[in-house]
């Protein structure tokens, strides 16, 4: 058997991260099985859902790297053979006319402390099938009612084990409206089954709709699939993950710098357990160690720290290639240095960076004509000490202006002059990196000062040894 799989999102809002994981987890399963993976648009509730909603849902998906393998179709499409289900459910005795205004129902159950659902039956029966058809074939509207059957629902969950419902507590639910249209839950039934879907794995909050799709597929004699249930994400606090913990929507993610590896990685640790120690894995990895036997029971919490993390990992390991234009998109006024320079100074940044936009944030000192100077670098390597950085810094572009540009050079330079001073080396060196960077910390200052050239870094640290003058000369 083929396994297939499918997602099948609504286009009332953005790709969330508790659907992106849900998602993932489907597309590991597929390509861990050799499998299928299709995506499905569920668009029915059209008073909702958005073509905007759609164009990001896909991008997101695409940004994640979760490419499917058939679609994406749209469930508004299938309209007319959810609909020919319901009617033959109505056929076969397995669902009745319920001509009754839904506030009637909810009164006399009201009345009567019954669920509403036993009421409508009641009437159903009561009216019996050559009325309901008179009153049908008049014209009058009705809805379409599944009636369940007597006895419980079991089912074998991938992640929570045998699930049992007695199947009193199932409502005659709604198949089709009075308008015409097809309900949730047997769209849903009606278009798995026609896509010959093997595997249903969604989230919790669907544990209630399952039984009802199962005594679906079994009135309407269809294959049923193995469902899993994955817990909920919950945000730092225990609830349940909303805007008020942050992010939820993926596309916020890749605009905050996030790497679509390190979100496939985070995501799939969200309630999953890889077996052994390991956290960093790459797709390849997570698909090889993949089984959704090992979802966990619990909710997951979600962790900005952790994701953070993970995403410095990931940098570190990703090559500057393919991070050049990522950074390039975040630096809109910069020097256009080639790309070989740039991706010289990608990889000495990039191990000292958590996302894409630290990255390049740390990335624009090199790039620009004038950079700014860190308040605090300044107070603690240039304020403390005018004068002597003053002199340090004069005669740091002295030693420059006569060294072979060289690493090896450079420090053997730098070095000597501190004893010839008779100062540390760090007294030159810190005050020597403001000037170079503006900031407080860098790569190795002789990677910086190879990085920038010769011509550059002397000009920045003439243009250092000005400011602090100029410092000096407004305290005095």
């Amino acid at each position: 058997m083929t396994v297939r799989v499918r997602f099948a999102p609504s286009p009332t809002g953005y790709l969330h991260v508790g659907g992106a994981r849900t998602a993932l987890f489907n597309w590991l399963l597929a390509r861990k099985e050799g499998g299928v993976f299709v995506l499905r648009v569920e668009d029915t509730d059209r008073a909702r859902s958005a073509e905007e909603h759609t164009e990001a849902i896909l991008h997101g998906l695409t940004w994640l790297g979760l490419d499917w393998d058939e679609g994406p179709y749209f469930q508004a499409d299938g309209v007319e053979r959810h609909r020919a289900d319901a009617l033959r459910l109505l056929a076969e005795g397995k669902a009745y006319r319920d001509f009754s205004r839904p506030e009637e129902i909810q009164e006399e159950a009201r009345a009567r402390g019954m669920h509403p659902s036993r009421v409508a039956r009641e009437r159903a029966d009561a009216l019996g099938r050559e009325e309901a058809e008179r009153r049908a074939a008049a014209g009058e509207p009705f809805a379409v009612r599944f009636r369940v059957p007597d006895g419980e629902t079991r089912w074998d969950d991938l992640v929570h084990g045998p699930m049992r419902f007695s199947n009193e507590d199932v409502d005659d639910l709604v198949v089709l409206r009075s308008d015409g249209t097809p309900v949730y839950n047997l769209a849903v039934v009606s278009d798995d089954a026609h896509m010959g879907i093997t595997h249903v794995i969604r989230g919790d909050d669907h544990l209630s709709n399952t039984p009802k799709q199962i005594l679906l597929y079994r009135a309407l004699g269809l294959p049923v699939p193995v469902f899993g249930h994955v817990p909920l994400i919950l945000g730092p606090d225990g609830r349940r993950l909303s805007k008020r913990h942050g992010a939820t929507a993926v596309g916020e993610y890749e605009h905050q710098g996030i790497l679509p590896e390190a979100m496939v990685n985070f995501l799939a640790l969200l309630g999953w357990n890889p077996g052994d120690e390991r956290e960093v894995m790459s797709r390849e990895e997570l698909i090889e160690a993949f089984s959704p036997e090992r979802i966990l029971k619990k909710s997951a919490v979600f962790d900005l720290e952790k994701l953070a993390w993970l995403n410095g990992r990931h940098l570190a390991r990703t090559p500057a290639s393919a991070l050049l234009e990522p950074v390039r998109a975040r630096l809109r006024a910069w020097g256009g240095e080639d790309d070989a320079w740039m991706m010289r100074l990608i990889e000495l940044l990039k191990v000292r960076a958590r996302t894409v936009n630290e990255l390049a944030e740390q990335a624009r000192p090199y790039v620009v004509d004038r950079i700014d100077f860190d308040e605090k670098a300044v107070a603690k390597h240039w304020a403390k000490d005018l004068p002597g950085t003053v002199e340090r810094l004069a005669r740091v572009a002295e030693r420059l202006e006569t060294t072979e540009w060289s690493a090896e050079a450079l420090e053997k330079a730098l070095r000597a002059l501190a004893e010839e001073m008779g100062v540390g080396a760090g007294k030159l060196i810190h005050p020597l990196r403001v000037a170079l960077t503006g900031r407080m910390a860098s790569p190795g200052i002789f990677d910086v000062l190879l990085l920038l050239g010769r011509e550059r870094a002397l000009t920045r640290v003439h243009e250092a040894e000005r400011k602090v003058r100029a410092m000096q000369k407004v305290l005095s």
